[in-house]
């Protein structure tokens, strides 16, 4: 009987033993100090099962052992294998493939060589954040006769400006970005000049032009038109919103003109497209499930049901939309996240460095990112400006309903749909032609030029979009005699849609010396558009030219029919009054 108990209790401690319960706790980040949500992690004793860490990082698994081994696993991170101690916190590392480091990088709108002599003066903003630009200067071209410049079509900059001018306001200088104002008009190529080389894939056209503010300089105009998909050869899309409902959001042009926005693109929407709407806003949630287009009814009931309270937990939310747009990814199709919001996150990770490591998470995962900005007092531009080029996507600003038609109704396939990634110029000047060149718009952070490991920073094009660029130029001084060779050579490099092959394009612009007022018309719109955005940045290269000199090269180059050009000139003008009141009562 004694030996019979003895056996069961040496049973019993076997048992307790063998089945005694231990918590392996501890956090993942990268070699930046980041917390990597969604690792996965298979132990070494449990193989087939899988548990991934949260969104803060963190992780906690209960095993049979004091001690183990963990397999973590992330997509853009070297696999690795590690071990893990049930008595203390694992802090883990997980490294960063070469691919994904690199996105780290502070990240340029262009190459000049010696942007950082320029002075940095910070300017009041009123409340509103805008990332501080340092104007791109003269380049000899004989020493740096290479420059480069990312390619895009945001547009948040010209619509922003247009809401500061209509209300009776003077525009933060950080608000211009003169590259954005000139892809807001989407100038047309013309057809019939014999500086247009067409191809399969990017056309390009150039002029080479007299400089209408600076006498002896000229203009070098520069057009890259992508190739356009009609709205029935575009893919299947896998939408999912993520509309900001916050307490900031309760106002008229704020929510209510989103929805309005939102519902003229289900309009648009295919039967072969798929909605999500996901809302935060004193929290995060999901207000409409995968829908298909046909049921635009309904996805319009979801839009009209919201409304605006609490606090703005922004960087969770961004993860729920990812998540949503992995968890229905059409392999081939068009799947992008649409954040609309003022850019107010005040919860969790706000900060624009925090918010750009976390967008960075996402960028391989083939989803792409469009931001909606809206509101004014506290609009965060810097943020929004941020996340849609870390997340590979465009950025644009609703000031209006007739802009909310404008960039998810007339120009879908533009805004929604990208042909291109990663998508820059290089361009060599011939010094034998050019002495010094300036680009046009194009201004870099200056965090990015603080950063001596900063680099070029390519764009995504949306379909049958034009970029047109400026640079300014001193000819050289025997460039008459040299007037048959070559200006400049440009080379355009991107990849396609989920490939990660570049490809190139090269295009050669002869010297042509054209008087501008001989141009056509567009090209004298255009350089009104730049020097707009000049004497509002009250750029040093343009201290004589004002905006009466603006708004007559404007008026000697805007087309008629064209609405967009016309209410560029009542801007300029309305500009004009605001910031010389004299003229107005002259008037």
């Amino acid at each position: 009987m004694k030996k019979g108990i003895w056996i069961l209790f040496c049973c019993l401690l076997c048992y307790l033993f063998t089945s005694a319960q231990y918590y392996i706790r501890g956090e993942v980040r990268n070699e930046h100090g980041v917390l990597l949500e969604g690792v996965k992690i298979r132990l070494k004793s449990k193989p087939q099962q899988v548990f991934t860490t949260g969104n803060t990082g963190a992780f906690g698994i209960s095993l049979t052992k004091i001690t183990d081994s963990l397999s973590l696993e992330l997509d853009g991170y070297e696999k690795t294998c590690l071990p893990a101690d049930s008595r203390q916190f694992n802090r883990l590392l997980l490294k960063t493939l070469p691919g994904t480091l690199k996105l780290y990088k502070n990240n340029r709108a262009s190459i000049v060589s010696n942007a950082r002599n320029n002075l940095f003066l910070p300017a009041p903003n009123q409340g509103e954040s805008y990332s501080s630009l340092i104007e791109n200067d003269f380049i000899h071209a004989t020493e740096f006769p290479e420059t480069g410049f990312s390619l895009n079509i945001d547009n948040a900059a010209y619509s922003n400006i247009r809401r500061f001018i209509t209300n009776q306001m003077f525009v933060p200088e950080d608000a211009v970005r003169i590259e954005e104002m000139l892809n807001y008009f989407s100038l047309p190529i013309i057809r019939k000049s014999k500086s247009v080389h067409y191809s399969d894939s990017f056309n390009f056209s150039y002029q080479h032009t007299s400089n209408p503010w600076k006498a002896g300089h000229q203009l070098l105009f520069l057009q890259i038109e992508a190739p356009a998909l009609s709205l029935d050869k575009v893919p299947p899309s896998n939408l999912v919103f993520l509309i900001d409902v916050s307490g900031s959001m309760d106002k008229p042009n704020r929510l209510p003109l989103l929805q309005s926005a939102f519902k003229m693109l289900v309009n648009t929407l295919r039967d072969c497209d798929t909605i999500t709407i996901a809302t935060y806003g004193g929290g995060v949630g999901i207000v409409l499930p995968p829908t298909g287009g046909a049921h635009k009814q309904s996805i319009k009931n979801v839009i009209d049901s919201l409304s605006a309270g609490g606090d703005t937990p922004g960087a969770g939310a961004i993860q729920l939309a990812y998540q949503l747009a992995k968890d229905k990814f059409i392999p081939g199709g068009n799947n992008r996240v649409i954040l609309a919001t003022d850019g107010d996150f005040n919860v969790g990770q706000s900060s624009e460095k925090e918010l750009e490591e976390l967008i960075l998470r996402y960028q391989q995962t083939g989803i792409y990112l469009t931001c909606l900005g809206v509101g004014m007092g506290n609009y965060k531009d810097s943020k929004l400006e941020s996340l849609s080029k870390k997340g590979n996507g465009n950025f644009a600003y609703l000031d209006q309903i007739r802009e909310a038609e404008k960039v998810l109704v007339k120009e879908f396939t533009k805004t929604i749909f990208s042909v291109a990634d990663d998508a820059a110029i290089t361009v060599s000047f011939n010094p034998a032609t050019v002495a010094e060149y300036r680009l046009i718009g194009f201004d870099n952070k200056k965090s990015a030029l603080d950063d001596s490991n900063s680099v070029l920073e390519g764009g995504e094009i949306g379909s049958g979009h034009t970029i047109t660029a400026i640079f300014e130029i001193n000819p050289a001084k025997d460039s008459v005699s040299a007037v048959q060779q070559p200006l400049a050579v440009l080379d355009l490099r991107y990849k396609k849609p989920g490939s990660n092959d570049i490809l190139h394009q090269t295009f050669h612009c002869e010297y042509q010396g054209l008087p501008i007022q001989s141009a056509d018309s567009m090209y004298r719109f255009a350089a009104s558009v730049a020097m707009f955005g000049s004497v509002l940045r009250k750029s040093k290269f343009t201290r004589d030219y004002q905006f009466e000199d603006v708004l007559t090269l404007a008026r000697s180059g805007i087309r008629k029919n064209d609405v967009l050009q016309n209410e560029f000139g009542k801007l300029v003008e309305q500009a004009m009054f605001l910031y010389n009141p004299s003229k107005k009562k002259r008037k």
